[in-house]
């Protein structure tokens, strides 16, 4: 009996039930056609968890099993890896490491990250970095780019100086509107002349009190991987203008147009297009800025099989919200029809992700989806599926869903 249920399961969901050797169900997760044929191979980086998956090695790109999520403070061994170049030569002397303020200054800087720390107030905010792709893998029909399920994101404790303090020391010019940012990693071509990824953003955010240029990461050193010894975080936007190996800030009368500018790179429609368009995203386009609400289960685990009599299954995880404040988290065990809600834990800071948890009561024993939404602080909430497709497959953020099963 027990076989022929499993493979009733395999059937409902897509996909072969029970993973062989583990004991574990293979659920839907947060999409019916959105999970990859097969298991991406493991990724082998020294110093990070053997269990994130690897999406791509050129450029270099590892997103993290939900469920490796369940640290209030993500490790750096399970922390995500996101380039858009080839990873640059590590630096022999961190704390000599050059960084250039520029452009519409009066007093134009080049500062070390030795003179950082000593002339600027240090601080430490434990916040999310999130890739603007995060989601991509439940669009339909697939985007362009990594197909990143929720994985492409983590909260860390960073630890530097305020981007504010830094340009209001190099004094802002009245056309200060702007910023572009730079790094020392190379253009997957080795073309000198190209820069792997440079980006920007308006100058409210950046003189934004968490906006950080930081220099450490959970109280170590920035590791190489993720930027060391210099990168910019810009919490709640996408990752992407949190560049890494940072060496150049340049503000400016106008927006950027660097590499990852204009077109469709990090622009989501302003006018809902038709899903597999092809378009350029020069009209009814706008650069991304606050990421979507976003909420994960990180305990239990996808495809865990319960103990035999439990009916009372407790659940942990993680929302945030971008730019917005999570206002309450919800979960489902029968497909939406009922939602019960979760406890959040206080936040540290602001842009820090709201822990939660709670439990609920499994009726019968069985095949049970658990799914979790949550509502952001304006009264939206997670959508069941993924909407306002573009052609690069930002802002996805369907409800998560994990399977369990009660025997």
């Amino acid at each position: 009996m027990m076989g022929a249920s499993l493979a009733t399961i395999g059937l409902l969901t897509g996909g072969s039930a029970w993973l062989a050797g583990t004991g574990r169900v293979k659920a839907q997760a947060s999409a019916p056609a959105s999970r990859p044929a097969a298991a991406p191979p493991a990724f082998d980086y020294p110093g990070k968890d053997r269990s994130l998956r690897l999406l791509g090695d050129r450029p270099l790109v590892a997103e993290t099993p939900e469920a490796l999520l369940d640290d209030d403070t993500t490790p750096i061994a399970k922390f995500f890896v996101r380039n858009n170049g080839q990873i640059p030569d590590e630096a022999t002397n961190a704390d000599g490491w050059q960084l250039k303020i520029e452009g519409e200054v009066d007093k134009p800087l080049t500062l070390t990250v030795a003179e950082l720390k000593a002339r600027f107030p240090v601080h430490t905010f434990r916040m999310v970095l999130e890739c603007g792709g995060n989601g991509r893998s439940f669009y339909q029909p697939a985007a362009r780019g990594n197909q990143w399920q929720n994985g492409g994101a983590g909260c860390a404790e960073w630890t530097g100086v305020r981007l504010a303090d830094v340009l209001k020391a190099a004094g802002l010019k009245p056309g200060a509107k702007f910023t572009g940012h730079f790094g020392a990693d190379p253009h997957l071509s080795g073309d000198t002349t190209k820069d792997a990824i440079s980006r920007g953003m308006p100058i409210d955010k950046a003189l934004e009190p968490h906006s950080l240029i930081v220099w450490a990461m959970n109280g170590q050193p920035l590791p190489h991987i993720h930027g060391g010894p210099l990168r910019l975080i810009i919490p709640g936007w996408p990752a992407s203008l949190s560049s890494k190996w940072l060496n150049r800030v340049l503000v400016r009368s106008t927006p950027h147009d660097g590499q990852g500018m204009g077109g469709t790179s990090y622009r989501v429609p302003t006018v809902p297009i038709v899903p597999g368009s092809n378009v350029d995203g020069k009209t009814n386009f706008a650069d991304m800025t606050s990421m979507p609400l976003r909420s994960i289960i990180t305990a239990p685990a996808n495809g865990t099989r319960i103990a035999a009599g439990t009916r009372r299954l407790d659940l942990r995880g993680a929302a945030w919200a971008g730019d917005h404040e999570v206002s309450k988290v919800e979960v489902s065990f029968d497909a939406g029809q009922r939602w019960h809600a979760m406890t959040m834990a206080a936040l540290r800071n602001r842009y820090d992700w709201v822990r939660w948890s709670g439990s609920v009561e499994l009726p019968t024993a069985g095949y049970f989806e658990l799914w979790v939404r949550a509502t952001d602080s304006r009264g939206i909430s997670q959508p069941h599926v993924a909407t306002n497709w573009n052609p690069q497959g930002y802002g996805a953020n369907p409800l998560h869903r994990v399977a369990v099963l009660a025997a």
